[in-house]
């Protein structure tokens, strides 16, 4: 694959994540209340930092690299506390994070 597309592989499994993120802390984890504080925290931590990185990876920042790895770990994590629970969304929000970890780790140099 080449870089340009990776990048964009990138950009998109981010923005999709980040997405799916903010949908699960405020239709899921939200709700929930207190039982799901911890996943409620990695969904806003996980939304954020993709937001984060599509943004410094479309501006070919000097950073895209530090911050797709970092973004990865914190997409595993996401979707570790989100496979604690059974709810779709919770399932949704995981498979997004484990695709978005993969892209991000591709450009992690």
């Amino acid at each position: 694959m080449m870089a340009n597309e990776a990048k964009q592989k990138c950009i998109d499994a981010c923005v999709a994540c980040a997405q799916e993120c903010e949908t699960c802390s405020t239709q899921c984890c939200a709700p929930a209340g207190g039982e799901r504080a911890d996943c409620l925290r990695s969904c806003m931590d996980c939304a954020a930092m993709c937001w984060l990185c599509a943004s410094l990876c479309s501006r070919d920042s000097q950073f895209c690299g530090d911050i797709c790895r970092l973004c990865a770990t914190i997409c595993n994590a996401c979707a570790d506390e989100c496979s604690k629970h059974e709810a779709k969304q919770c399932k949704r929000c995981k498979e997004a994070c484990r695709r978005c970890a993969e892209a991000c780790q591709a450009m992690a140099v």
